[in-house]
């Protein structure tokens, strides 16, 4: 059997900033892995120069002519990882939140065979991350990560995590179908419903150090609230199935 193809799925909205030195780590990690690893970014509709340094450096990348939000971006790449026979697919944020010495953590368990989705976590005892997000966050995770555990029966800490892999059956589910306005917590239902084994797994994350998250902390209340209506629909939709 040959190596098994995997593919970094960036999305990156204006991330002028930091882009090319998130594409430098990865490039240098390409040169020492032992792994066949390839990436694309997916410039999400930006208003900033990141199509201009994107043209000019040569990168491999996809622009979307509109803003479709982090769901639509990272379907964009699922649907590529899909149409050019990727074994796994790893989301990897733009933002430079994401260390990619931890990748092995994440794709190891799926090459083994041992499970479909992992997720990268700062919150499990096996993670190196000494950055953990704001208190006022860590609360808002733990009552997601209790409401998914509720309605999904999947555990999960870091909920909100962006660092996420899947094997090819889950390539090929969420380039049909991902869901659009809270991604991440959201599709675990999904998952769920398709009787993927789910792992998180220990990781290294970065406090991002330019540019704006996409989460308005501001807002926080209001994102709760919408993201547990999310979670809540999203799992009657797939009982009702």
């Amino acid at each position: 059997m040959g190596q098994s193809k995997i593919l970094l799925i960036i999305p990156a909205y204006n991330e002028s900033e930091s882009i090319l030195k998130v594409l430098d780590k990865v490039t240098n990690y390409q040169k020492k892995s032992n792994y066949s690893l390839d990436y694309l970014v997916i410039n999400d509709g930006s208003s900033d120069n990141e199509e201009e340094i994107l043209l000019k450096h040569r990168i491999k990348h996809v622009e979307l002519v509109q803003n479709l939000g982090i769901g639509g971006a990272v379907q964009t790449g699922y649907l590529y990882a899909l149409e050019n026979n990727y074994d796994i697919a790893v989301q990897f944020d733009g933002d430079g939140q994401h260390d990619i010495e931890s990748l092995p953590n994440l794709v190891i368990p799926i090459l083994n065979g041992e499970v479909d989705f992992t997720v990268g976590s700062r919150f499990i005892s096996d993670s190196t991350s000494k950055f953990k997000s704001s208190s006022a966050r860590q609360i808002g995770i733990k009552i997601l990560s209790v409401l998914i555990r509720w309605t999904s029966r999947i555990n999960i800490h870091d909920v909100t995590s962006g660092y996420r892999a899947a094997n090819l059956k889950v390539i090929k589910q969420f380039a049909k179908r991902y869901p659009s306005k809270y991604p991440e917590p959201e599709s675990y239902m999904h998952l769920f419903a398709n009787n993927i084994r789910v792992k998180e797994v220990g990781v290294n994350m970065h406090e991002r150090v330019t540019g704006a998250s996409s989460i308005n902390l501001r807002k926080a209340i209001g994102y709760m609230v919408d993201v547990s209506l999310s979670i809540l629909i999203a799992a009657f939709i797939e009982k009702e199935k």
